[in-house]
């Protein structure tokens, strides 16, 4: 199953791997329950990055978790950074996911992205549409507090118990040639917070495009729609990439704007809390 209803042994983890054939004979999903099942055996060696599923999701008789991988960097405490990272919302597409899993493997082989910090990886978001339980849903756009999807519960009741300072949406974008990145605030009583969160240095050498979001007083999709009763009011941040990239080319541009991401956040808030 792909979906394992507890952190699977490394038995299972090398059962998976010898079941499949090879990756250039498989579907995108059959390549995610590969690398799902690998990166679990990988990070059992890990003393920073951990596998903790959260569920279990019930459904047609049958139990799921949704996968989250979280890194605990040296020195983390109750006041360090904590960021939430989903992919995969639309089962259709699994790029997005390969490319997250792909980055933790990064984390989990070379962790130094920083100190103090409190990372939560989501790979798949749409647990029940991979497993064809599940069609005709937008969780990309469902409101958190108002969604009846079982992933959407289960991923606002972890935002509650952990307070996260952001969330970074990674998406496909087909029909575009260059990543795209939106960034939006809880709306607060204040003005948005005056720091540069990402800039065009962090896609280098990929080019990108800058799309402003609609300021609402009451968000009706994703995170911020609870920002209200969330612990810390968080940002949202959307990454698009083009659907037309290779595999490759996808999977490494991620790692290498969000490794740069998390490390120009970290800095900015290690700079304000030393003002």
């Amino acid at each position: 199953m792909i979906f394992p209803v507890s952190k699977p042994s490394s038995l299972y983890s090398r059962v998976v791997a010898r079941a499949v054939p090879p990756a250039a004979d498989l579907s995108l999903p059959a390549i995610f329950g590969e690398q799902l099942a690998a990166l679990y055996d990988l990070v059992e060696r890990s003393k920073f990055v951990f596998g903790s599923p959260l569920g279990p999701l019930v459904a047609d008789g049958r139990s799921f978790h949704l996968p989250r991988f979280v890194y605990f960097g040296p020195h983390t405490s109750d006041v360090s950074l904590r960021l939430a990272f989903t992919a995969g919302h639309d089962h259709r597409d699994l790029r997005s996911t390969l490319a997250l899993l792909h980055l933790v493997e990064q984390i989990a082989l070379k962790p130094d992205i920083g100190q103090g910090l409190n990372l939560s990886f989501f790979p798949v978001v749409d647990v029940l549409g991979l497993a064809g339980l599940a069609t005709e849903r937008s969780l990309g756009s469902a409101h958190w507090g108002q969604s009846s999807a079982p992933e959407i519960i289960l991923l606002e009741q972890d935002a509650r118990l952990t307070g996260y300072h952001g969330f970074v949406r990674l998406e496909s974008a087909p029909g575009q040639d260059l990543a795209t990145v939106q960034l939006r605030f809880a709306p607060t009583d204040h003005a948005s917070p005056d720091v540069e969160l990402i800039s065009s240095e962090d896609f280098e050498p990929y080019q990108v495009r800058w799309e402003s979001a609609a300021e609402k007083a009451h968000p009706t999709e994703g995170p911020l729609s609870v920002a209200d009763d969330l612990p810390v009011r968080p940002f949202e941040l959307t990454l698009r990439l083009p659907s037309a990239w290779s595999a490759e080319l996808y999977r490494e541009a991620t790692a290498s704007i969000l490794k740069r991401f998390i490390i120009r956040y970290r800095g900015v808030l290690a700079y304000g809390q030393h003002l």
